[in-house]
């Protein structure tokens, strides 16, 4: 049997505890406490894992592709328990990895001092880019997630973040007032309209097409190291929209 599993052969808790937070009109963070059935075994599992930097993403650190059964059990827990309040239906593609925050702030590239939209897709689109945050670190101060909305008309965010993928660093700094670092707040670009402090086997739900970040509370602490580090399950699921 699969270490992350529990004695009975569960991935995910019989008794998951589920509550929806609101984020903007027509749009919601499932948010699911005591989420795995054996989480400290999955931990184990991926501190025992080969971590490398991600290529051709911007991702802030390491990340590790899990076995394709996991990412089966964790769609067949997503349809049953999620799909539904977040405006889904049936699910098209869903890719799964274990990731760690890593990278020192200084260190950061321009894309990287911002929220960001894991997929912008149009809201009469019919196809949902989801994506979901499983918490696997003890400590809660290495930070949850936030969700923004932008504080410029569309075409001036639009450029902002253009700016961020192509701008060299200083030149960016120099146009934006904005410093290297992990975005952890509200700042001039964008507000801050909700936060989920990260927990203990907590997984979340979301529209990946929302601005959203990681809150990296201790930035000085943060490692590759799984064992000691800001260690998340992360997955992207594409789904067909319910019917409006």
């Amino acid at each position: 049997m699969s270490t992350w599993l529990d004695a009975d052969g569960r991935f995910f808790s019989a008794q998951p505890q589920v509550q929806v937070l609101p984020l903007a009109p027509g749009r919601h963070c499932v948010v699911v406490d005591n989420a795995l059935a054996h989480p400290q075994g999955l931990r184990d599992w991926a501190c025992a894992q080969a971590f490398q930097p991600p290529v051709g993403y911007p991702y802030p650190g390491v990340v590790c592709d899990v076995p394709d059964v996991m990412s089966a059990r964790l769609a067949d827990f997503f349809a049953q328990h999620v799909r539904s309040h977040l405006g889904a239906r049936r699910t098209l593609e869903l890719s799964t990895r274990l990731s760690v925050i890593s990278t020192p702030p200084a260190s950061l590239a321009p894309i990287q001092w911002l929220c960001h939209r894991d997929r912008f897709l149009n809201e009469r689109s019919e196809i949902l880019f989801l994506a979901c945050v499983l918490y696997l670190f003890p400590d809660a101060g290495f930070g949850g997630t936030s969700f923004y909305r932008p504080r410029l008309p569309p075409a001036e965010t639009e450029q902002l973040v253009n700016d961020s993928q192509t701008l060299p660093a200083d030149l960016f700094s120099a146009r934006y007032g904005l410093q290297p670092g992990y975005m952890n707040g509200s700042n001039a670009f964008f507000e801050r309209v909700a936060q989920v402090p990260a927990a203990w086997n907590r997984i979340i739900f979301y529209d990946g097409s929302l601005f959203h970040s990681a809150d990296v509370g201790e930035a000085a602490l943060m490692t590759p190291d799984a064992q000691h580090g800001r260690l998340t399950l992360n997955s992207f699921i594409t789904c067909r929209r319910a019917a409006r």
